[in-house]
């Protein structure tokens, strides 16, 4: 039977110059949507599963084309609440080489971040899941977003369901210090929390030793405390963090460690040449919510995550468009790129 995975967050118009165009250069832009837990609702339809996003968007027609930019790949839209004034936007620069891509947010006001806590009956909503998953940029939308999320997971606890949260922090959002303090509260009821290198840090002031971001060093054992940290403050079953040593915007090193509260296990490091690096933590979250409910084993999982994450950096839009056979391939060990005929 279809495992059903419940996601919860804001999907949101995006707007990109052609190739590598700064925004200051563009003339015209291109529309797709996207959005951290909408991307990892895309990815699981892509695998098989039941995967069902819930959000607020408007009843006119960009709302609808956010609803329609799910459901053409098999996600369940029915819990998608329609009211509020807008859709939120951001504009995607595409770095290159030494320059960095930039964000732009046009999200205050969407619909979602003015949602009251009457839009969701998650009892409902959770009926027949096996997990629920939201990222740190769903709380950081508004207070009552914030609400919202604490009444899902206290929801989801009550009936069983594995809750995974993904960090995410975004300092455009919200600061450390009222990010700490929400999340603080979330991740008691949390079972799988994914960070990535700065994660941790930025929310919650756990900070690997040996480290260097900016400089593209990743101490691999310094994450092994992070991990530990985590889980000694707050009990999680399992800790992920992707670590990611960024050369330059268009070449990373790409790999991933796990923790499962005994032991650690690493992935295998790739070096991807990027076509397209948003979306790419949605991507190893998916991957890794695919893996645990397929019951792999520890090392599986975290070669799986990260092989689909892989795949994702080499795709344009947010959306991970692989399948579950193409992500295997990779996980054990055909990484030539060869044409397949």
């Amino acid at each position: 039977m279809s495992k059903r995975v419940v996601t919860f967050g804001e999907i949101m118009l995006r707007l990109a110059p052609e190739g590598y165009y700064r925004f200051v250069q563009a003339e015209s832009y291109c529309v797709t949507y996207g959005g951290g837990e909408a991307n990892v609702s895309v990815s699981l339809a892509n695998f098989g599963f039941d995967s069902v996003f819930v959000t607020k968007l408007p009843k006119h027609e960009i709302g609808q084309a956010g609803v329609n930019s799910l459901r053409k790949f098999g996600v369940d839209t029915s819990k998608i609440v329609r009211g509020g004034d807008r859709v939120g936007i951001y504009f995607l620069e595409k770095g290159a080489s030494q320059r960095p891509s930039k964000v732009i947010y046009d999200r205050a006001g969407s619909s979602i971040a003015t949602a009251s806590k009457e839009d969701f009956n998650w009892e409902e909503i959770f009926k027949g899941a096996d997990w629920f998953h939201f990222t740190g940029i769903t709380p950081a939308l508004s207070d009552t977003c914030a609400e919202i999320c604490l009444e899902a997971c206290k929801a989801a606890k009550k009936l069983g369901i594995t809750v995974s949260c993904d960090l995410n922090y975004r300092n455009k959002l919200w600061s450390k210090e009222k990010a700490g303090q929400v999340m603080g509260e979330l991740c008691k009821y949390v079972d799988v929390c994914i960070s990535n290198e700065e994660d941790a840090n930025d929310v919650f002031g756990i900070k690997a030793s040996d480290t260097d971001v900016t400089a593209g060093k990743v101490n691999h054992e310094g994450y092994k405390e992070v991990a530990k940290k985590l889980t000694d403050r707050f009990g999680f079953k399992k800790v992920a963090i992707t670590l990611r040593s960024s050369i330059s915007a268009n070449d990373n090193r790409w790999a991933a460690m796990l923790y499962d509260g005994k032991d650690y296990y690493f992935s295998k490091e790739y070096l991807i040449h990027i076509v397209d690096r948003v979306g790419g933590g949605d991507s190893f979250g998916a991957g890794l919510i695919y893996s645990c409910l397929s019951d792999m084993d520890p090392q599986a999982t975290i070669e799986f995550a990260v092989a689909a994450s892989c795949l994702k950096h080499t795709i344009e839009g947010d959306f991970n468009m692989v399948s579950v056979d193409e992500v295997k391939k990779l996980a054990l060990g055909d990484a030539s790129g060869r044409v397949q005929r």
